[in-house]
């Protein structure tokens, strides 16, 4: 009887232990400090209005058509051609794999082309490609777009997304304290989640898939021009809905610096990014827009902020693919008791690369606002088919100024809370300038209907929502297993 006591004493010693490690292991990586520049504000900067274009894609119906109304690529592809000193990019997913049950466009073929060719017409020109280690899916293979680019001799740097903190929160302290030690090399044998037509992955790799993190961001910076989007290069997302900024002038160098922190925390080469900063631009009398970069959980500080300044009289206006950060969801709610005017376009989570979804997080999330039944609260859902609304735009109309947010950044606690890796810009301007304009008209293109058929009413997605939806909904904020 003694010997077993002794046994027993032994196993709970031995459970304690394993049990200290693994809470120690998951709180410190959930909390721990953020690698050295992550989180960023940037400066404030004054750009002239020929320093700032808003851009978009839209696919919509018109006369029983779907059209395609896109640019966004188109004007990357131009910014590559005319790069002559340096090429950043930093792309979340660029591939071409997809279902094949549409003829996608090859954008990242494309986009792939335009740099290589690029390369080769200038071989002093140094390129730095950041991405996630998504495209590979986490070592089970090479990424085509990205080698690619790297067999000219690009700096090609995956993030190291160990650093990052982890969002599932249980599973990830198992991983790391198991799992992570085994690498992805290996016959993979299990099909690929990205699509049918991408090679298969090891079991290793749905493993390390399971963290639900990434470097979230889609940029492109030159010596003379940035771009600050929602849109991936991946073919599958070709036919997708989004926003870009193009931007000119001294912000770029808060870009470069904010790509630079993720290739310094990844092992990168930093001898490849520019020496040199780009000047001020000299301003004009249309020097009137106030401009920032703001990344990660500094995107939410200036989406709260801009929020909770709209006055009695003020419109919000939000185009998102996801809206469930609560933070963002409790000032919506406070600005509509303020008496501002919010309408809110979604979209309704239908499907995800030709697979269907169930609409979460956004049928819940719209559900608890449309209880509120609040005056001025008003919910459309972006009329999507097989494609997404991807968009990630603010716009706060104020009387005479108004505010603008928009990047990659979705308003999830996994895109706002220092989990995945986002890049957005911030800008205040005048009412009377172009880029409020432009703004202003495409939330007033979509929100009625001009031209074609954009938006459908709340109803037409969410007459009632099951109770399971809930259930799912709340599980899945706890565990946090999801992209939300």
């Amino acid at each position: 009887m003694e010997k077993k006591h002794w046994y027993q004493k032994k196993r709970w010693i031995v459970l304690s232990i394993f049990l200290l490690i693994y809470v120690g292991v998951m709180t410190y990586h959930r909390f721990k400090p953020l690698p050295e520049g992550v989180s960023y504000a940037g400066d404030v900067h004054n750009l002239n209005k020929n320093d700032i274009e808003f851009l978009y894609d839209l696919t919509y119906d018109k006369n029983d058509k779907e059209v395609y109304d896109h640019s966004i690529f188109d004007e990357i592809n131009q910014i590559i051609k005319e790069a002559d000193d340096f090429l950043i990019l930093d792309l979340f997913l660029f591939n071409g794999y997809t279902d094949d049950k549409r003829d996608y466009p090859k954008i990242s073929e494309d986009l792939s082309s335009a740099v290589v060719k690029k390369m080769k017409e200038n071989r002093d020109l140094e390129v730095v490609l950041i991405s996630d280690e998504v495209n590979t899916t986490y070592g089970s293979h090479q990424a085509k777009q990205i080698q690619r680019i790297k067999d000219m001799g690009a700096e090609v740097i995956y993030t190291d997304l160990n650093r990052l903190r982890d969002p599932n929160l249980f599973y990830s302290g198992i991983w790391r304290m198991t799992l992570s030690w085994f690498d992805q090399d290996g016959f993979g044998w299990l099909p690929n989640p990205m699509a049918p037509s991408a090679p298969k992955v090891t079991m290793r790799s749905y493993l390390e898939l399971l963290n639900v993190k990434a470097n979230h961001r889609k940029t492109v910076v030159t010596e003379d021009a940035g771009i600050v989007m929602s849109a991936n290069p991946h073919d599958a997302s070709g036919f997708h809905s989004n926003i870009a900024f193009k931007v000119k002038g001294s912000i770029l160098n808060d870009l470069i610096q904010s790509e630079k922190a993720v290739a310094s925390y990844s092992g990168g080469d930093l001898s490849q990014f520019p020496d040199e900063t780009i000047p001020e631009t000299e301003p004009d009398e249309t020097s009137n827009i106030q401009a920032q970069i703001v990344t990660e959980s500094k995107i939410q500080d200036s989406v709260v902020t801009a929020i909770d300044d709209a006055k009695k009289g003020n419109m919000i206006y939000i185009g998102m693919f996801y809206l469930a950060d609560r933070d963002i969801v409790d000032a919506l709610v406070d600005a509509a008791e303020r008496e501002v005017d919010v309408r809110l376009v979604l979209d309704p989570n239908q499907n995800a690369f030709g697979q269907q979804k169930i609409g979460l997080p956004n049928l819940p999330v719209t559900a608890e606002l449309h209880k509120q039944d609040k005056e001025h609260l008003s919910i459309r859902w972006y009329d999507t088919n097989k494609e997404q609304f991807h968009t990630k735009l603010l716009y706060v109309k104020g009387k005479n100024e108004s505010t603008i947010v928009g990047g990659s950044g979705n308003y999830t606690s996994r895109n706002m809370d220092d989990y995945n890796m986002e890049t957005n810009i911030h800008l205040k301007a005048s009412n009377e300038s172009e880029l409020v304009k432009d703004v202003d008209s495409y939330f007033e293109r979509i929100w009625s209907n001009e031209d074609g058929v954009y938006t459908v009413g709340y109803e037409e997605y969410q007459d009632s929502l099951p109770a399971f939806k809930y259930v799912m909904y709340i599980l899945q904020k706890i565990f946090q297993v999801t992209t939300y």
